[in-house]
Order: structure tokens, then C-alpha cells, then sequence
């Protein structure tokens, strides 16, 4: 029986999701509620948010909706699944309930459930406006760099690394004063962790596993990793420092324990779990969890799965997935995300967006656009995600910049160097 799909979600990742989903064979009609530009070209967009259950819910039943894809984290947390399981006992559904969604939605509880399985992370504190000379107390026993971490869901800018000790005081004061409202009612402070990042990404049924193509990100708006943190710049994949020996050791002393965790604690969990991952000198340690697939990363890695994913996201629904087998492609992709001018902070959209029809050899993922009567039009402060893939990272990323320079709205911006610090590790 053919699977009618919908991709919850508007972002990069989504459309990401949609291209990969729209090219099984189990497919019947897919679906994107709300979905971009790029999505209605692979699906039928529905109106509505993603944070209206009622809305999502009408759109399973007025559609035949057999599996539900999950994108971004606060409905997850808000407790979508909870709701549609209800309404609807059949579904199938990608991605945890809210009680598993905790994994994000709060960072205490991320590093309590780290901690209580044994699984390598910082050391840490957590702190609420009561305790604010304790958390001062807490920093002048740890080396700087100080890494603060709002508690709740903070739109991805709740992470704070601060060089000065006072200037690390004064940002929990403001964090405690509602610098990101109530996400910061609680602040996690933790040792700082030196080395490399990777993100690992799984799809688990709760009982099996798979693990999909890894990938790197890049965090800040600047060159050579400076200026403001952001949702993401760019990704790469593979990482040539996740080599076997370092993906075992994930496995087992993250992947493993991870999954016996969440079933220890009684939360059936069926969806994705990204590993934000600091490699130190060859070991893995656990930064952050997220409960949904990382944008920009997605754009990369579902260019680099070669096997049938609506086929993997049915049997993590269904608690079958011991069943499935991902495969790989040996391409490396490079994505260079395109923002508009002035972002992570103030910027300006309903730009037309010009070069879209003009590009070659890349797959052209939209994040923050609309329709207009002018055509495209920029929304969002992350526009457009440009993905290349090749045999070698050199030449993928030859490919994703020829191609971003073809592409032009007022007052773009992208980084220049993404991808250079793997080409440097392989040299």
C-alpha cells in the first residue's frame, strides 16, 4: 500500500526531508504543512503552522495521512505526537512524545539523563534565580573559556561561551531576568570541552537503531569561525575524523546507552536523536541532544543516503527498524547556507531572490522564502542552502560555491570558507 506523507515544518531540514521522502518507491502523495517554494515543487503545501495541532490534525484526516514526519523541536516539545496518537491510534508518527522530547526541550534534564546512564558529557551545574551567588560561586572553580546554557527551548541562541568570569556573572544575571524569557529560568553551567565537533544523527524505533551519515556544521556568522553564533552556515559530510574506531566508540558509549536510557525511564521513543558531539584527542563527548534532525546538517547527509528513507522512517513508526539497513553514498556534500544581510540579528526580507533557474550540479534547498508576485522572495534570516556532492570535499565544494555565486538577492551573505578546515584535515 502506498504511504501518503507529510512533512511537518517550513525550514531547510524539511524540504531537506521532502526530497528525500519524494523519491521512494512506498510513496503515494506527499505532503508539507506548511512546506516553502522549494517544497511545492516535490509536494502539495498546506496552509496552516506547525505549532497548530488542531490545524495538523485536520490535515491528517482531510488527506488520507498515513505517516507523519516531525521537523522542528517545539511542537515535538509542546507534545504534537502526544496529541495526534489520541486522535488518531493508527498513525504513524516520526518523532518522541514529549516526555522523550525533554532530551531538548530541557538541558537539565538532558544532563540529568547523561549522568544517570553514564554517558560522557561535561561536568555541569544547574542554577535558578534563587541560587545566583552559587552559580557565580560555581564559575570561579572552572577555567574559562564559561559555558552557559539556557534550560529551555531558546530557538537555538540559548548557548552562551564567555571568556571573562565576570562577563559570564553578569550574562547569568541577564539570563535569570529573562534575556530568553522563560527558557532561561533555569541556566546549566558546564565545564568547556576542547576539540572538534561532529553531529551524529540516529533513527530509532526504541528498541533498534540506525545511524545515519554524520556531518559537521558551522555555527558562527564569521570567517574562520568568528562573530555571533547562528542556526547554521554551512555542513560537510563525511567527517574524515569520525573514522570507524571514533563511530564505535560513539556507539557504544553514547549511541547504546542512550536508547537502554530512554527505555529505562519508560518513554517509547520513535524519531530522531542528533548527538551534538565534541571529539577530545580520538574520544566522544556528548554536547547537547536534539530530538529532530540539525539544519543546516540535514541538507547534507539526505543527499548522502543512497537507500529508501520513507522505507527506514515506516519501521521506526512501526518498531520494525532492526529490519532496515542504511546505505551510503561515497559522495561527499558541502553546504553553504545564503542569509540575509544583518543577520543573526536585525535583518530585512521580500527580497527577490535572481539565479535560481541558472544553477548547475547542486541541489538547492529553501529555508526562509515565499511566493511572491514577484516570484521567490527572501523571508527569513537563513534564505537558501546550497548542497554539492562529488567524490572528494575539494571538489564538492568547488561545485556548492560556483553555484552560490550564480545566486543574488540584496544584501546576501555566506561564509567563504565552509568546508576549507576538512579539506586541511585530509591534506
Amino acid at each position: 500500500m502506498a504511504i501518503n506523507a507529510l512533512v511537518i515544518g517550513s525550514g531547510g531540514r524539511e524540504h531537506a526531508l521532502a526530497w528525500k521522502i519524494s523519491q521512494s518507491q512506498l510513496l503515494g502523495t506527499l505532503y508539507c504543512l506548511p512546506g516553502n517554494p522549494g517544497t511545492a515543487e516535490i509536494a502539495t503545501n498546506l496552509p496552516g503552522s506547525a505549532d497548530d495541532f488542531e490545524v495538523v490534525a485536520s490535515a491528517v484526516s482531510q488527506n488520507g495521512i498515513d505517516l507523519v514526519v516531525v521537523g522542528p523541536e517545539k511542537p515535538l516539545v509542546d507534545g504534537l505526537r502526544d496529541f495526534l496518537e489520541k486522535r488518531f491510534p493508527s498513525l504513524m508518527i516520526v518523532g518522541p512524545n514529549a516526555s522523550g522530547a525533554r532530551l531538548e526541550g530541557s538541558k537539565d534534564f538532558a544532563k540529568r539523563f547523561m549522568s544517570k546512564y553514564s554517558i560522557p558529557t561535561a561536568e555541569f551545574k544547574t542554577f535558578d534565580a534563587s541560587s545566583v551567588k552559587e552559580s557565580h560561586s560555581f564559575l570561579e572553580t572552572l577555567k574559562p573559556p564559561y559555558v552557559l546554557k539556557a534550560d529551555g527551548l531558546a530557538g537555538g541562541k540559548g548557548v552562551i561561551i564567555e571568556n571573562d568570569l565576570q562577563t559570564a556573572k553578569d550574562c547569568i544575571t541577564e539570563m535569570f531576568s529573562g534575556k530568553f524569557g522563560k527558557a532561561s529560568e533555569k541556566v546549566v553551567i558546564e565545564q568547556f570541552l576542547s576539540g572538534i565537533e561532529v553531529s551524529v544523527f540516529v533513527l530509532t524505533d526504541g528498541e533498534s537503531y540506525v545511524i545515519l551519515p554524520e556531518a559537521k556544521d558551522y555555527k558562527r556568522i564569521g570567517v574562520g569561525d568568528t562573530g555571533l553564533n547562528t542556526g547554521g552556515m554551512g555542513a560537510v559530510s563525511p567527517v574524515p575524523f569520525a573514522d570507524e574506531l571514533f563511530m564505535n566508540r560513539v556507539e557504544e558509549r553514547i549511541v547504546k546507552p542512550t536508547i537502554a536510557g530512554l527505555k529505562a525511564e519508560g518513554i517509547d521513543y520513535k524519531g530522531f536523536i542528533f548527538l551534538g558531539l565534541m571529539n577530545c584527542a580520538g574520544d566522544p563527548y556528548v554536547i547537547e541532544y536534539n530530538v529532530r534532525m540539525g539544519d543546516p546538517e540535514t541538507e547534507a547527509v539526505m543527499t548522502r543516503i543512497d537507500s529508501d528513507f520513507l522505507s527506514h522512517l515506516r519501521a521506526a513508526a512501526t518498531g520494525t527498524l532492526a529490519d532496515e539497513k542504511v546505505a551510503f553514498s561515497p559522495l561527499s556534500a558541502v553546504t553553504v547556507v545564503i542569509t540575509s544581510g544583518g543577520y543573526p540579528e536585525k535583518y530585512k526580507s521580500f527580497y527577490p531572490i535572481y539565479g535560481l533557474d541558472s544553477v548547475k550540479n547542486v541541489t538547492v534547498f529553501h529555508s526562509g522564502t515565499k511566493n511572491s508576485a514577484e516570484g521567490v522572495v527572501t523571508s527569513g534570516g537563513r534564505v537558501l542552502a546550497v548542497t554539492a556532492n562529488a567524490p572528494t570535499v575539494v571538489k564538492a565544494k568547488e561545485l556548492a560555491f560556483n553555484a552560490v555565486k550564480e545566486i543574488d538577492f540584496k544584501d546576501c551573505y555566506y561564509r567563504s570558507d565552509i568546508a576549507d578546515d576538512i579539506v586541511n584535515y585530509q591534506k
